[in-house]
């Protein structure tokens, strides 16, 4: 999709990143998974050089426009005029990038990934396995796959949490996500639609491991 100062020009159709994140936005809104201004949205637009549509810090998720998909390139600089601030998380979505190859990165804070980091912070992960939704995720193929999401201690300093997302990454090959703990998920995919299969797939197990831990023994 062509770009025009640091805004994301919509495409024709219903497959332009605009308007694909502007759809995924509402719909994540509505499901209680991106409040208030939580959670971020990015996808490649480039990959030589790259360039990042990345949504803009402080906007309601319900509400995007174009203008809210700002333009960045590898190192989180804006491309264009400015008019807007990239996501705080923005080297996040670099890390992932880089260690994943990835098209498409989302990011929610639902309450079920909210607490469920924190529930399982001192095993740094949560193992999902036994779930016949599990086979939504790219490559998986049967139901007793297990799933490990790294849990990542929430850092301020942006840097250094980009670079333990990125060693974590490294260190779990296999996994689909992760959580930043009492912040929420992190997910990927090749393309918009991928990841945002992850996300459902992803928040489902959540709420359902979480729900199941609530049931009397």
């Amino acid at each position: 999709m062509p770009c025009v100062g640091n805004t994301v020009k919509k495409g024709n159709g219903t497959s332009g990143i605009a308007r694909a994140l502007q759809t995924i936005g509402r719909d994540f809104h509505a499901r209680g998974w991106v409040l208030g201004t939580s959670g971020n949205f990015s996808a490649v637009v480039s990959r030589s050089p790259l360039r990042l549509a990345v949504t803009a810090s402080g906007v309601s998720k319900a509400d995007l426009t174009a203008k809210d998909l700002l333009i960045v390139d590898s190192d989180g600089e804006l491309v264009g005029a400015a008019a807007g601030k990239p996501s705080a998380e923005t080297r996040l979505h670099l890390a992932i990038e880089e260690a994943r190859g990835a098209s498409a990165i989302l990011h929610t804070h639902s309450v079920w990934s909210t607490m469920l980091s924190e529930r399982h912070a001192a095993e740094r992960g949560l193992a999902l396995t036994g779930f016949e939704m599990l086979k939504g995720l790219e490559g998986v193929r049967t139901h007793e796959h297990a799933e490990w999401i790294p849990i990542i201690e929430n850092d301020q300093d942006i840097g250094r949490l980009a670079a333990e997302v990125g060693a974590t990454l490294a260190r779990f090959p296999g996994a689909h996500a992760f959580l930043l703990r009492r912040h929420g998920l992190y997910t990927w995919g090749d393309d918009l639609a991928q990841a945002r299969r992850h996300i459902e797939i992803l928040e489902f197990l959540l709420e359902t491991t979480g729900r199941e831990a609530s049931w009397p023994s």
